[in-house]
């Protein structure tokens, strides 16, 4: 069996006149801190990640986790990093959002957060109005990519997007025109194609921002093999390299260099 650890997030702060309490707690910022402690904890293997159990208790407010034991190794080891180099940067995609959430959170309420962790009892992480948890701006700049898979889902009533099933990246979720998706005559639904779009990627390790995927166009997509699309492909390119001698056109490619 595994071995389960603990970890806290204490909250700190003022409800008007009087100090936070579970009773003067409203649950929409219990949902923001639920929100957020899978991707500190699970940020790569939520599928299959162990269970998280929670619990609220008194003392301002004290927001307790349990969960595997090896999960909070990590993250204390990470939050230790983090605040040595005052840095997220460095930190995968999900929990690097989790901690700027968090930080966010703590502005727009003025809040103090402290976490802590049944690893080491004497280390702890504070995330204070003042302090400043965000990523770089400028180390993450536009690019354009191409995915292929099958659609799941495809609309929405305010927002609409398309999720895309690939073996590479799993589920994609990607933002797009409504209109777009009225233009297209056939139904979309469980159907092979490529996708182009656009996203935010990080121009030191190349991760892509997933939550920013864009939707620029659906391009038809049929990886059989069809041999008479090959012959008129090739029937084609013949005109544009007739006159052309093979053996001189690699040799000019080479440069002169003898395989």
């Amino acid at each position: 069996m595994d071995k389960i650890g603990t970890i806290e997030i204490k909250v700190t702060g003022d409800k008007g006149v009087k100090q936070l309490s579970p009773d003067n707690y409203d649950v929409r910022e219990i949902v923001s801190i639920l929100e957020n402690i899978e991707d500190l904890l699970y940020p790569t293997n939520r599928k299959d990640r162990p269970l998280i159990s929670y619990s609220i208790q008194a003392g301002s407010i004290r927001h307790v986790f349990r969960t595997n034991s090896q999960a909070i190794i990590g993250l204390s080891a990470i939050l230790d990093q983090v605040q040595k180099s005052k840095s997220i940067d460095f930190l995968e995609m999900r929990t690097a959002q989790a901690l700027e959430n968090l930080q966010n959170f703590s502005y727009q309420k003025n809040y103090d957060f402290e976490i802590t962790t049944s690893v080491d009892k004497s280390f702890s992480f504070k995330i204070k109005p003042q302090s400043k948890y965000f990523r770089t701006e400028n180390i993450w700049m536009d690019a354009e990519f191409y995915f292929y898979g099958m659609i799941t889902n495809a609309g929405g009533k305010n927002k609409a997007s398309i999720h895309l099933d690939t073996e590479e990246f799993g589920r994609l979720i990607i933002k797009t025109d409504k209109d777009y998706l009225k233009i297209r005559e056939e139904n979309v639904l469980y159907k092979k194609f490529g996708i182009r779009a656009i996203a935010k990627q990080n121009i030191e390790t190349g991760e892509i921002d997933k939550t920013s995927l864009t939707l620029i166009e659906l391009i038809d997509f049929n990886p059989e093999y069809d041999e008479n699309y090959l012959r008129r492909l090739i029937k084609k390119a013949r005109k544009n390299w007739k006159g052309v001698d093979p053996d001189e056109w690699v040799s000019n490619l080479r440069g002169g260099y003898d395989a």
